[in-house]
């Protein structure tokens, strides 16, 4: 029987003996599995050799890909958001962040931007304001109208969480969105001291970070869940968002 199969009789016999014994890697894949499950299926090998290393697991990086590839545990890959200009400007900023996306504290340079959340129900709107220094979240809202009230909101929001911590001189970085070109926009960043930055005219890589946090959001939650309602898409945003802000292993 060896001889026409082309295998070895001491291979034939490892292979006998190992029979009805769980695999030796079976123990560390279903703790990569649950550790998939609480990081909804978005931890890549490196995320989750970060996470065993957190465990006091200690493996080769290559060993967790191929585990994660032995057992379907890989996750998913994101797709690019496209950017969009609308609306009519009043008020026009000049670039103060000019792409420099490192902060040296925090509450110093803010990018917001608002985006599209589809469900069968219709379009929910989520108006975000994002901390270049840790790439946190500092405040959100949602709505069913993308109007300016809806991005002033998420301003008020940000800046009643983090009043008395916020740097002398805040930036907030926008695009060049109607919101963010409106009187009301201008009147409520200057009662609060905000300097506002804006992009270039199709230059989506000047909010690259805002860019950035929906498409992990939406690749890594929403697309992945498609909400029917608007209840149960604000429901997946908060659960997500606080899972991006308090357990997500950021790698940068």
């Amino acid at each position: 029987m060896c001889k026409f199969f082309a295998v070895s009789r001491s291979g034939y016999y490892d292979f006998v003996h190992r029979l009805g014994k769980p695999e030796k890697d079976a123990t560390l894949a279903e703790l990569i599995a649950q550790q998939r499950e609480r990081s909804f299926h978005t931890y890549g090998y490196r995320r989750m050799w970060l996470w065993l290393k957190h465990q006091n697991i200690f493996c080769n990086p290559k060993t967790v890909l191929r585990i994660m590839k032995k057992y379907d545990l890989l996750s998913e890959i994101r797709r690019r958001r496209k950017w969009q200009q609308m609306g009519q400007q009043v008020h026009k900023y000049k670039n103060l962040l000019n792409r420099d996306f490192h902060a040296d504290k925090p509450n110093s340079k803010w990018v917001t931007d608002i985006s599209y959340i589809h469900t069968k129900q219709g379009v929910l709107y989520l108006s975000m304001i994002r901390d270049l220094y840790d790439n946190s979240i500092v405040a959100y809202k949602t709505g069913t109208e993308q109007t300016v009230n809806l991005v002033l909101d998420t301003i008020r929001l940000a800046m009643r969480q983090d009043k008395k911590n916020v740097a002398a001189e805040l930036h907030l970085h926008s695009d060049q969105g109607a919101q963010y070109a409106s009187q009301a926009y201008f009147e409520l960043t200057k009662t609060y001291g905000i300097t506002p930055s804006m992009s270039r005219r199709g230059n989506p890589y000047d909010n690259a970070m805002a860019e950035n946090f929906f498409s992990i959001l939406k690749t890594e939650c929403i697309y992945r869940h498609k909400p029917a309602t608007f209840s149960q898409a604000n429901e997946l945003i908060d659960r997500y968002i606080y899972f991006y802000n308090y357990e997500r292993i950021q790698l940068k």
